[in-house]
């Protein structure tokens, strides 16, 4: 496996294509506006001007975009990776979306003699960079351990959890659990400001102890900081939430966390922030 085609290269996106190319994987690359590819392209990456031409050749194709609808684009469009991709290519989408869209993938891909498998990841902008992405695999077991050399290139942490949609399942039980840690790490940070505390200090001193989290160590100092750059978009969380619900109502549970968080985020949307970074949810408690 050496020629890998790579749709969307966002902010995540880029850098896991970036470590690919690292690795010594030869690299051709898709995204709607060509300008976004340039650094890649001037780092050697070559350009297709649809996601079919992207996929056309290649060993295995992956895909790192947007929304449901944008998968559904980039695979069953009419310049779609389906229709592009030779017979034996591995498809690899690792956006978040819904279970039952990697299923369709899935059996799309098996119907062409493809192979697909639902990888969605976590560790935010700073782990696509460092290459230390958890990698989150649902589809063929035979067929993640094929790819397994693509994913040590963009991972440190790469999970099988069964059949297809099993990685997008996965993926939601990490977006419900870190909605809890994200917005008590805003609460307890808004309660140290005023109270009259260094909101730094107060970090310090709890950081190492039993309230310690990824969120508080990297969003958490990003909103002691004002820094509210997007390394994962508001309106990226606002849709897997949405995902996370629909699949927990389908099964009867009742995600009441979530739900309370994602009024929230909606409410941040609506007043124009939607392309702002998740910690910027401090922002609904006051200023900072």
């Amino acid at each position: 496996m050496k020629k890998i085609g790579f749709v969307g290269i966002g902010v995540m996106g880029k850098s896991m294509a970036r470590n690919l190319m690292k690795a010594g994987f030869e690299l051709t690359v898709y995204s709607r506006r060509q300008v976004s590819a340039q650094e890649l392209m001037d780092e050697g990456a070559a350009w297709a001007a649809t996601p079919a031409a992207c996929a056309a050749g290649q060993d295995a194709v992956i895909t790192m975009v947007g929304f449901p609808k944008d998968v559904d684009e980039v695979y069953f469009g009419e310049n779609g990776i389906l229709s592009g991709a030779r017979e034996g290519a591995y498809l690899i989408d690792m956006t978040t979306t819904s279970p039952s869209q990697s299923v369709r993938i899935y059996e799309a891909a098996k119907e062409k003699g493809m192979h697909a498998v639902d990888a969605p990841v976590s560790g935010g902008d700073s782990g696509a960079r460092s290459g230390t992405l958890t990698i989150m695999c649902g589809g063929d077991e035979a067929d993640v351990e094929a790819c397994r050399p693509l994913f040590e290139a963009m991972g440190s942490y790469l999970h099988y959890m069964g059949p297809a949609g099993a990685g997008q399942h996965t993926k939601a039980a990490n977006q419900i659990a870190l909605a809890g840690t994200l917005t008590t790490a805003a609460e307890a940070i808004m309660y140290s400001k005023k109270n009259g505390l260094d909101p730094m200090k107060v970090y310090e001193a709890i950081s190492k102890g039993a309230a310690g989290s990824w969120q508080l160590d990297n969003n958490g100092v990003k909103m002691i900081r004002g820094d509210f750059a997007p390394g994962f978009f508001i309106k990226h969380y606002i849709k897997d939430m949405r995902i996370a619900v629909e699949e927990a109502e389908k099964v009867g549970v009742d995600l009441e966390i979530v739900r309370k968080v994602l009024a929230d985020f909606e409410d941040l949307a609506a007043q124009g922030m939607e392309n702002d970074g998740t910690q910027s949810i401090i922002k609904h408690y006051g200023e900072i």
